[in-house]
C-alpha cells in the first residue's frame, strides 16, 4: 500500500487479471545481478546488531545471497513451506483493492525491476531489492505472516468504510518503518529501514527522531513522511504483541478516529511512552540526507 501514483489504471498488456506478471528471471542482466549483490553486501555490513532476529533468520531461511537477484521459482517453495506465503511480480504499483486481495490470500507482490547502479541510495518507487530483501524475510515469521494477511483482510473492509488513510498509517509505521524492542536494545523490522543503508543507522542511532512505544490509535492518527527519513518511529514490544494488538474489530476504532485531529510527525503527546525524545535536528536542516 503506497501513496505513490499508480503506474497503470488497469492491468497492462502481458499482465494477468490479478496484475501479476512473470518474473522472467533469465532476462536480468549481469549489471542488474551485480547491483543486487552490491546492495546485499552493503546491508549485511550494517544490519547485524541492528536488524531483528526475525528478519535475519528469514534471510538465512530463504538464502537470498546465492548470487544476483533471487529467482522466485527457487524462493517461493521455501517461503510457502514455512508460512504459506508466495511472492509474485507486478508491472508497477497496483490499485489498493488488488494489493489487499493479494495480501489476504498470502501473496506478496513485488516490483520486477531493480534500481540503476547510480541510484543505490535513493529510489522513489519500490524496486525488487526493497520488496524482496526488505519485506520477504519477515514473511517467514509465523506471527508476522498472520499479521500481513490480517492487514489485507482489514484493508478490504477499510476501503468500503472510507478509512484507508488511517489504515495506511498502520502499514507505514509497522511494515515499512517499524522498530521493536529486544533484550539487547531496539531492533529494525520495517522494510523501508532494513533496505536502506542510511536509514538503518539513522532510525536506531541518530538523536533526531522521536521513538515512541506503539499505540494502535496513536499510530493511525499520525502523519508520515514519504520522501525522507521519518521524524518518529513507533516501537513494538514484539511481533506477537503487534499481531495481538491488531487482531480485533477495527470498526469501533474507526468510529473513535472519525473526526479526531491528525497528529504531526514531530509531535510528542502527554500520553506517549517516549523511548527517545528526538531533537528533530535532521528535519530542521532540511532533510533528504542533510549533512
Amino acid at each position: 500500500m503506497s501513496d505513490f501514483e499508480h503506474v497503470f489504471a488497469e492491468p497492462p498488456p502481458g499482465a494477468a487479471a490479478d496484475w501479476t506478471i512473470s518474473q522472467n528471471w533469465c532476462a536480468y542482466t549481469q549489471v542488474e545481478h551485480d547491483t543486487w549483490d552490491t546492495l546485499y553486501a552493503r546491508q549485511m555490513k550494517i544490519l547485524p546488531g541492528r536488524a531483528s532476529d526475525a528478519f535475519l533468520n528469514g534471510l538465512r531461511a530463504l538464502d537470498l545471497n546465492t548470487g544476483g537477484i533471487p529467482d522466485f521459482a527457487v524462493i517461493n517453495p521455501k517461503l510457502e513451506a514455512l508460512t504459506g506465503w508466495t511472492v509474485h511480480c507486478v508491472p508497477g504499483l497496483v490499485p489498493d483493492d488488488v494489493f489487499f486481495d493479494h495480501l489476504a490470500n498470502r501473496r506478496f507482490v513485488s516490483g520486477q525491476f531493480i534500481r540503476k547502479p547510480d541510484q543505490l541510495d535513493y529510489l522513489q518507487e519500490p524496486d525488487i531489492f526493497h520488496d524482496v530483501f526488505g519485506h520477504v524475510p519477515m514473511l517467514t515469521d509465523p506471527d508476522f505472516a498472520d499479521y500481513m494477511q490480517a492487514y489485507g483482510l482489514g484493508g478490504q473492509r477499510a476501503a468500503g468504510l472510507g478509512v484507508l488513510d488511517q489504515l495506511a498509517r498502520l502499514y507505514w509505521y509497522t511494515v515499512e518503518f517499524g522498530l521493536m524492542e529486544s533484550p539487547d536494545g531496539l531492533r529494525i523490522y520495517g522494510a523501508g529501514i532494513v533496505s536502506s543503508a542510511t536509514e538503518s543507522v539513522f532510525a536506531l542511532e541518530d538523536g533526531s527522531p522521536n521513538r515512541i512505544a506503539f499505540d494502535l490509535e496513536r499510530v493511525m492518527r499520525t502523519l508520515y513522511r514519504i520522501d525522507d527519513f521519518q521524524q518518529v518511529y513507533f516501537v513494538v514490544p514484539s511481533i506477537e504483541a503487534l499481531k495481538a494488538a491488531t487482531l480485533q474489530d477495527f470498526a469501533p476504532i474507526y468510529d473513535r478516529l472519525r473526526g479526531a485531529p491528525e497528529i504531526a510527525v514531530d509531535a510528542v503527546l502527554p500520553g506517549d511512552r517516549v523511548l527517545t525524545r528526538g531533537t528533530q535536528s535532521y528535519a530542521a536542516r532540511g532533510g533528504r540526507f542533510a549533512a
